[in-house]
C-alpha cells in the first residue's frame, strides 16, 4: 500500500509540475506574442486558467497527504494522547461531511455542465468542474486512511497533530539546505 502511495504521491507531483510548466509557456508565450507581434493565442488564458484550478485542486490532495494545510494546534498540543485521537477523528469525520458536500455539488455542476463549452477552447465545462469530483474522493480516501490509522494505533503521538508548524519548516530547511551564507 505504501509502494502505491508513494507512486501515487509522484505522479501528482509530476502533474502539476507539467501544469505549472505549461502554464508559465502559454501566458509567457502570449506576453511576446503580443508585445512583440501584435497578436496573440486566443485559448492561451483561458487554458492557463483551467490549469491554475487544477494545480491549485491537486495542490491540496499533496499539502492534505504531507500534512501540510494550515492549522491552530495551541490546545490540541496539551491534550492527552486519548483526547489528541479523539479530536483527529472528529475534524477528520468533519472533513470527510465537508468532502461529500463538495462531491454533491461538483457532481451536479460536472452534469449540468456537460454540453456548454468553454468560448475559446471548446473544452467542455465539464473538465473545470469535475476537480471537485477527483478532489474530494481522493481526500475522502486520504482521510480514511488516516482514521483507520488512529483506530487500529498505527499512529505514532506526534503524528496526531497533522499541522506542521513554520518553525518546524525552517529547521527542515536549515537541516537540509545549510543556514545559507555567512555573514561578515
Amino acid at each position: 500500500m505504501d509502494k502505491i502511495s508513494k507512486f501515487l504521491h509522484g505522479l501528482l507531483n509530476v502533474f502539476m509540475a507539467g501544469a505549472l510548466v505549461i502554464m508559465v509557456v502559454l501566458v509567457f508565450g502570449n506576453v511576446v506574442l503580443r508585445y512583440a507581434f501584435n497578436s496573440g493565442i486566443t485559448w492561451s488564458e483561458e487554458m492557463s486558467r483551467y490549469l491554475f484550478v487544477w494545480l491549485t485542486f491537486l495542490g491540496a490532495i499533496g499539502a492534505l497527504k504531507e500534512h501540510e494545510h494550515l492549522g491552530v494546534d495551541m490546545l490540541v498540543k496539551r491534550l492527552p494522547v486519548k483526547a489528541k485521537k479523539a479530536v483527529l477523528i472528529i475534524s477528520d469525520l468533519l472533513m470527510l461531511g465537508v468532502l461529500v458536500l463538495v462531491l454533491d455539488g461538483s457532481w451536479k455542476m460536472t452534469l449540468i455542465n456537460m454540453d456548454s463549452k468553454a468560448p475559446a477552447t471548446g473544452l467542455p465545462l465539464s473538465f473545470v468542474y469535475g476537480t471537485g469530483i477527483i478532489v474530494s474522493i481522493t481526500m475522502g480516501l486520504i482521510i480514511i486512511m488516516n482514521i483507520y490509522r488512529v483506530m487500529t494505533n498505527k499512529v505514532k503521538e506526534e503524528d496526531l497533530i497533522l499541522v506542521k508548524e513554520t518553525e518546524e519548516s525552517a529547521h527542515t530547511y536549515e537541516h537540509e539546505y545549510g543556514k545559507g551564507e555567512k555573514q561578515a
